[in-house]
């Protein structure tokens, strides 16, 4: 059985922690700021997890 290839999407979307979790950006800061408040941007700004229902995936896409 061949090793299973890195989707290198994800790896550049994802970063995994030290205890194995995986860390995102938020969607939402590219455009349209002017409506938004300087709170609001500023947690966007801030990573964030994934969510244990996709933890998996991403993982076996990762290679992890």
């Amino acid at each position: 059985m061949p090793k299973m290839k890195t989707n290198k999407a994800v790896a550049s979307r994802f970063k995994v922690t030290g205890t194995g979790k995986l860390l995102r950006r938020s969607p939402g800061r590219r455009h349209k700021l002017s409506k938004k408040s300087s709170r609001q941007k500023r947690n966007l700004g801030r990573p964030s997890l994934v969510s244990e229902t996709q933890l998996k995936m991403y993982k076996t896409m990762l290679g992890v």
